[in-house]
């Protein structure tokens, strides 16, 4: 953008002096390079403005490609939290089972004792 006013500015004064001379007798020679010139200044400008959009899009497109695979880490690691939680709960059920499964048994060839 700067380089866009700097050549509009630039072309407004050289349109001034250019004004402010008396005109030489081959007058439409010389205008014409300087317009090709103002005209390659501008399609110069414009392709740096093109590219650098395209950069800015290539870098929007990697940071929203990272903030994707941020998500895509959270959301596995929550599965596998819930994974291991549900799997804790299966050990920890098995676990009280087993464990009721051996009180009775004791409490069983207690009882006939205590008689």
């Amino acid at each position: 953008m700067k380089n866009v006013i700097a050549t509009l500015i630039a072309g407004l004064f050289a349109t001034a002096a250019f004004a402010q001379t008396p005109a030489p007798a081959a007058a439409p020679a010389t205008p014409v390079p300087a317009a090709k010139a103002e005209a390659k200044a501008v399609k110069a400008d414009a392709k740096e403005h093109k590219e650098v959009v395209k950069a800015e899009a290539k870098e929007a497109k990697a940071v929203a490609s990272a903030h994707e695979e941020v998500a895509s880490a959270k959301a596995d690691a929550k599965v596998e939290k819930a994974k291991a939680h549900e799997k804790s709960a299966k050990t920890k059920a098995k676990a009280k089972a087993k464990a009721d499964k051996e009180v009775k048994p004791a409490e069983v060839a207690a009882a006939p004792a205590a008689k």
